[in-house]
């Protein structure tokens, strides 16, 4: 199911257009700020991203040339000048659309989009880790590992932040998509099996414990 990020700080438009494009089996997200949506975009991977122009936090023209490496944009904005048109798409829009808008024919703009849409990276390595986005699934040291689906995001979301040390909250809030409840064992036992399937290729160790802190992999 092809991912559409929907970054629109009017929350009737942005839920309008969520509803409508999930009748046509589309997986929709919302950003309602220029912040939240750099935030998702560094946390999540998109096919699509629907771009308002103005927008609290940061701009949507200071955010096109980011996400345009990864996922094609489609602009919404209420400027209609062919020189505001021309100049975003110089940097890195794939297309523009002027408000006030038929949904039907942003409809067939996406489609347009994402028939020609070829995903730039779908793999993510580490050290001798690399998992495919598409088929999730991690092969370590020349070994594949069955992991479950849970079990896959708490890897892709070590291996897109290296460096990073994630709370037991963090990992939760991510894999799960619901709030954690303190004193919950579950990502320890999530961690703990996903150690125990790696031990034979001698990459168990590259998930670390953060005393009083949470987990990140070795530097």
């Amino acid at each position: 199911m092809q991912r559409i990020l929907i970054v629109e700080d009017d929350s009737e438009i942005n839920n309008m257009i969520k509803e409508f494009l999930e009748g046509y089996d589309y997986n929709c997200h919302q950003a309602f700020s220029g912040s939240e949506c750099k935030l998702l975009t560094h946390m999540e991977s998109y096919d699509l991203i629907l771009l308002d122009l103005m927008l609290p936090g940061i701009s949507g023209e200071e955010l096109i040339q980011e996400l345009a490496k990864t996922s094609k944009v489609i602009v919404l904005s209420a400027k209609s000048g062919i020189e505001s048109k021309v100049n975003l798409l110089e940097l890195g829009a794939n297309d523009y659309i002027c408000k006030p808008f038929d949904i039907h024919e942003l409809l067939a703009r996406i489609k347009v989009q994402l028939r020609q849409y070829e995903p730039k990276q779908r793999q993510l390595i580490y050290k001798d880790w690399t998992i495919d986005l598409d088929l999730m699934t991690l092969n370590a040291a020349g070994q594949s590992i069955d992991l479950t689906s849970l079990e896959f995001k708490i890897i892709e979301l070590f291996m897109r932040y290296p460096q990073k040390v994630f709370t037991k909250e963090n990992i939760y809030e991510y894999v799960w998509e619901d709030d954690y409840v303190v004193g919950d064992k579950t990502i320890h036992v999530h961690i703990s099996n996903i150690r125990t399937k790696l031990k034979s290729t001698g990459t168990d160790h590259y998930i670390q414990t953060v005393w009083g802190m949470g987990f990140k992999l070795i530097d």
